[in-house]
């Protein structure tokens, strides 16, 4: 691939524009919210690391859901950049402005580049992780990604630590190979608590750790979104915590609560979704 790719150029343009914004390298960790995630984490997650999500093809939504915003939550902020292929923006459709809005993004703040192939996705995630302007790098990829090895992620982690911008390595129906990545994660959906009157209740994932180079595997537990704190929290029915995994305390008896709606609507073809019928949210 030549460096004068038009996508990288564009690239490096909207990157310089953040350049005056650059600060001291941020250290140290940054929490989720959730306090047995946190704990697990001896505090939370490294800044100016590289994290891998995976995620299953049915949890797609999930998997881009949680690295959207555990990437918000990295920023602080400061602007985040997704990058995804062409290939993978036909295979799933194009991201959802109001979709984002309603988790607490502001599609403003966030930056979305389109790469013709993986090659130029990889290369594209190289040069971000040397911009210091930048809150976080989310790069979407699908299957087995060619190029993607262990050299690969080990350039991507050297990138971080000199630049201090934490990268997410969204990994959908993918297997899980040595990388040099500091943690890894496997995120699925998870039932919602429902609000009054049957009304969807917030976005709620399942997460597990599957390996942290300073410690060992744990999880997994149940996350729910707070969009008004940004941040995730424990469910209010997830009482009792044993071997590192959360039980609910709910009757078995009793229905099982309505999955959560999609995190970031999607439709095929690329096309931008409909808007979701409003829904009651409780206030407070």
């Amino acid at each position: 691939m030549r460096d004068s790719s038009p996508v990288l150029a564009r690239l490096r343009e909207s990157l310089q524009q953040l350049e005056p914004r650059r600060s001291a390298t941020p250290a140290g960790l940054f929490a989720l919210g959730h306090d047995g995630v946190d704990a697990a984490l001896g505090g939370g997650l490294a800044r100016g690391r590289l994290h891998e999500i995976f995620a299953d093809q049915e949890d797609a939504s999930s998997g881009a859901g949680v690295a959207a915003l555990f990437s918000l939550r990295a920023g602080e902020g400061r602007p985040f950049l997704w990058l995804r292929t062409e290939a993978m923006q036909k295979r799933v459709g194009g991201l959802h402005a109001t979709g984002l809005v309603e988790l607490g993004i502001d599609p403003a703040n966030m930056l979305l580049v389109l790469a013709p192939d993986e090659a130029a996705l990889l290369h594209a995630a190289a040069e971000a992780a040397r911009c210091a302007g930048l809150g976080a790098v989310l790069v979407e990829g699908w299957g087995a990604m060619r190029g993607l090895d262990l050299t690969a992620t080990r350039r991507l982690m050297l990138a971080a630590e000199a630049s201090g911008v934490t990268l997410f390595l969204l990994r959908i129906a993918a297997d899980t190979a040595p990388s040099a990545a500091d943690t890894r994660w496997r995120v699925s959906a998870s039932p919602s608590i429902a609000l009054e009157a049957d009304a969807p209740g917030a976005s709620l994932f399942q997460i597990e750790l599957l390996r942290r180079r300073a410690g060992p595997p744990a999880g997994p537990w149940r996350m729910e979104w707070d969009r008004d704190r940004l941040c995730f929290r424990r469910p209010a029915s997830d009482g009792r915590t044993m071997g590192g995994a959360e039980h609910d305390d709910r009757d078995a008896s009793l229905p099982a609560p309505p999955l959560s709606r999609p995190v970031l609507p999607l439709a095929p073809g690329g096309a931008v979704a409909p808007d979701p019928a409003p829904s009651v949210r409780r206030a407070g």
